[in-house]
């Protein structure tokens, strides 16, 4: 509770710059809205100041923004919606990240870990259903050590066809190094915020720099990286959100995961409020505008607090829907924040089926191909280049 207290003195403390800030241009920019649209979807560039304008409540017109997303969407990264089957092979953390339901201090958690043949069996069967992305997801969870990642993405690269995220928190370049040596295809560490200071809030254990330098050691690994943040955070500021983009176009990602806090009750954020369908859109569409050859999920937080946020985000600049397909008598145990029903069932067939009907009712494709990143360093010759490699 008295972080949630100081959370919101500090969204007030730094909200009054950020008004003046949107007063004192805010007509200009109103003005300027659809040079401003065009112009970003010509050169893929907004200032800060235009950023935090069309996350105000002083434009209005979101529709023309989500429009022009869309369109940058299909320029760029075209009809078909690639999927990717999330694999929670552990809830043990070792953090105590404020706002996680997996954080080390909540005892009341059954913890749990898959054994690897499970893994692999899980993966295979999702091959089968079409999946060509698998994404192994965990709290931050030592016993993991690296060697015994590597020996499963290895097993993983196996299977025909099939793409490797890795989700496993922050380790050290050696690790990272490793990993990506033993074919793992692209890396999802989300920054969560790139306010130093509300970091710090949330995150008692750990540092935004640290954070920072993670990104820039798995770039270095060559990997294909994914951040991304939560939108709504208890104190976080319309400046805040802006940097978090910003952040996200300094990267350069090639995928970016945006989705709206919620609030687990077994949290020290549990009273607080959860984010917003209509933030967290915006957000997704102004980084559609900002990385046009990114991959941006429909994420599964969004499909919480809306049964249809995956169209919505899929309409927004979308172009990747991540399905949990963990064995389910582990999913509910994997709790960051409570989950979704969207597409969830206990048979897995079911839920690629229910998320294809989505996708298909939209005028749009499931992709066949793994989906790795259309940017020139990620295409064809280094596929092969890890394949010979290994």
């Amino acid at each position: 509770m008295l972080l949630h207290v100081e959370a919101v003195f500090y969204f007030f403390r730094h909200w009054e710059s950020g008004e003046s800030t949107i007063e004192k241009r805010g007509d200009d920019l109103k003005r300027d809205i659809k040079q401003i649209l065009h112009s970003v979807m010509l050169e893929n560039k907004l200032s800060k100041e235009e950023i935090i304008f069309l996350l105000s409540d002083g434009f209005s017109d979101k529709r023309e923004l989500l429009t022009a997303a869309d369109r940058v969407r299909k320029q760029f990264m075209g009809n078909a919606v690639h999927l990717r089957g999330i694999i929670e092979f552990s809830n043990y953390c070792e953090r105590n990240c404020r706002y996680c339901g997996l954080r080390a201090a909540n005892r009341q958690l059954k913890r749990y870990r898959i054994e690897e043949d499970e893994i692999i069996s899980t993966a295979s069967e999702s091959v089968a259903l079409g999946y060509r992305t698998v994404v192994l997801q965990s709290g931050e969870d030592s016993f993991y050590e690296a060697d015994k990642i590597a020996f499963i993405v290895k097993r993983l690269k196996a299977l025909p066809g099939l793409a490797v995220t890795l989700s496993c928190g922050e380790r050290s370049a050696e690790e990272y190094r490793l990993w990506r040596k033993a074919g793992a295809d692209r890396y999802l560490l989300k920054h969560e915020t790139a306010d130093p200071a509300l970091y710090k809030q949330l995150h008692p254990d750990m540092t935004f720099d640290n954070r920072r330098r993670c990104l820039y050691r798995l770039r270095e690994a060559d990997f294909q990286v994914g951040s991304g943040c939560m939108v709504g955070l208890p104190g976080q500021t319309l400046e805040a959100l802006a940097d978090d983009l910003l952040l996200l176009k300094e990267l350069d990602v090639e995928m970016a995961g945006i989705g709206p806090f919620i609030p687990h009750p077994r949290t020290p954020l549990g009273s607080a409020p959860a984010g917003t369908v209509e933030m967290t859109l915006k957000m997704l569409a102004l980084a559609r505008l900002l990385l046009p050859q990114a991959h941006l999920p429909a994420t599964t937080a969004l499909g919480t607090i809306d049964p249809s946020a995956h169209r919505k985000a899929l309409q927004a600049g979308g172009n990747v829907v991540m399905p949990v397909i963990t064995p389910q008598r582990y999913r509910n145990l994997y709790e960051i924040y409570p989950h979704s029903t969207t597409c969830q069932d206990d048979n897995p067939d079911y839920g690629r089926r229910c998320m294809g009907k989505v996708i298909a009712s939209l005028g749009r494709t499931v992709a066949e191909g793994p989906g790795h990143s259309p940017k020139p360093p990620f295409g064809r010759m280094r596929v092969v280049r890890v394949k010979m490699e290994g």
